[in-house]
């Protein structure tokens, strides 16, 4: 009898820790790497956070705290969500966790029984469909088309849609190609649920304020208010707030659900970081001005590497509305021969030969559910882009 859950077999590895991992084992070996494959702004933490930080260590702030986050966090929340999205929330309607990756998890396990369904747009992030499986679901993936800008259209959403649909998965600016659904797109799409009262809709908004090009955010309880009774709308301060190790993750919601999921909460982690929570709330009640000078950064690099990659032979790098991720097409490499004599059959032969060759590390798309694909994250620092893209150049023009 094996040792080990049969759940386990429903779910793979994460793809994008693995290639972090694998840069950072090479690196440590003594190989010249380029690590392009892990979602981290490269920018400190802002000091007033850090401050509120040591402020709450020195008064003691480092016991337990209620389980699914302090009185005083989910209130600056609630006015974070007034204020930037127009949305009411009571404190009983918000919950925060150990980032917005258990936020998710809890919502899915608290919610999604055998043969429930979850219709998560490809390309997706990686953990999604790999956490509707551990929760027993059925993960639903519907592609999406470089030519429609990797957004969903509401014919393929109406589609997709069957009776034992539970949740719909949508994520803006996404993870991984960036894409972000202004306001006409996100109605269209509510338009369709409205339709369909038995579909629940789970938001991640975690990219929310790194948009670019005068790119106006929405979310979809925002957009259509006969949406907010079965929206769970999730954010976090891990990217905006360059908070990624404080592991702080956060939702509003209907209050029955943030209940179950506070449940869920006691019974794995309970709270988290007392210390992380206050810092928390100094992020979302603080100065906000340091966020538009990280996005002129951010914008500077995205336009960079998609110059570049689209100067590289058989890639086609579409340029994102957010977020902090490029997902150019590797189609025009595939059946091409590297020097060293391996042909390219795959995305992830792509991604490899790519480490091996040039010590560039990025993602397969296939990973996201959609390729031949790659994705970069250009959330590091300038110079090392620019000789990433050198590199990557490099070696297309390499291939035979």
């Amino acid at each position: 009898m094996p040792f080990l859950a049969d759940s386990l077999s429903r779910i793979k590895p994460s793809a994008t820790i693995a290639v972090s991992d694998k840069a950072r084992a090479l690196k440590a070996a003594g190989r010249d790497v380029i690590g392009l494959g892990a979602g981290e702004p490269d920018f400190d933490t802002p000091e007033n956070i850090r401050e509120a930080a040591k402020r709450a260590i020195d008064k003691g702030f480092t016991r337990y705290t209620n389980v699914d986050g302090i009185p005083e966090l989910k209130a600056a929340i609630a006015r974070k969500f007034k204020r930037e999205n127009r949305l009411d929330y009571k404190p009983s309607q918000i919950t925060v966790g150990t980032g917005g990756k258990q936020v998710l998890y809890n919502a899915l396990m608290a919610t999604i029984n055998p043969g429930d369904e979850v219709i998560i747009p490809a390309p997706y992030w990686v953990s999604y469909p790999e956490m509707v499986a551990l929760a027993g679901g059925t993960p639903v993936a519907v592609d999406t088309r470089m030519e429609h800008g990797f957004k969903l259209t509401p014919a393929a959403l109406a589609r997709a849609v069957t009776p034992k649909t539970k949740w719909i998965i949508l994520n803006s600016p996404s993870n991984p190609t960036g894409a972000a659904y202004a306001r006409a797109e996100l109605k269209a799409l509510t338009d369709v649920l409205v339709k369909h009262p038995h579909v629940w809709v789970m938001t991640d908004d975690m990219y929310e304020h790194l948009v670019y090009d005068d790119f106006v955010f929405a979310t979809p309880a925002e957009i259509e208010p006969k949406l907010y009774d079965r929206t769970l709308t999730v954010n976090g301060v891990s990217k905006a707030y360059c908070m990624t190790g404080w592991r702080i993750g956060y939702a509003g919601g209907p209050e029955h659900l943030i209940k179950a999921m506070a449940v869920i909460q006691s019974q794995s982690t309970s709270n988290p970081s007392s210390i992380s929570q206050w810092a928390a709330v100094e992020a979302l009640d603080g100065p906000q001005d340091f966020i538009p000078k990280h996005n002129k950064v951010f914008k500077e690099r995205r336009d960079l590497v998609v110059s570049m990659l689209n100067q590289a032979n058989g890639i086609s790098c579409p340029k994102p509305e957010g977020a902090f991720y490029v997902y150019p097409s590797c189609a025009g490499t595939m059946g091409r021969t590297t020097p060293s004599g391996k042909k390219l059959a795959t995305d992830e032969d792509f991604v490899t030969e790519l480490l091996e060759a040039e010590g560039v590390a990025v993602v397969h798309g296939s990973a996201f559910g959609s390729g031949p694909a790659f994705r970069i994250s250009y959330a590091t620092k300038t110079e090392d882009l620019e000789e990433a893209c050198r590199r990557i150049q490099r070696f297309c023009g390499s291939l035979r």
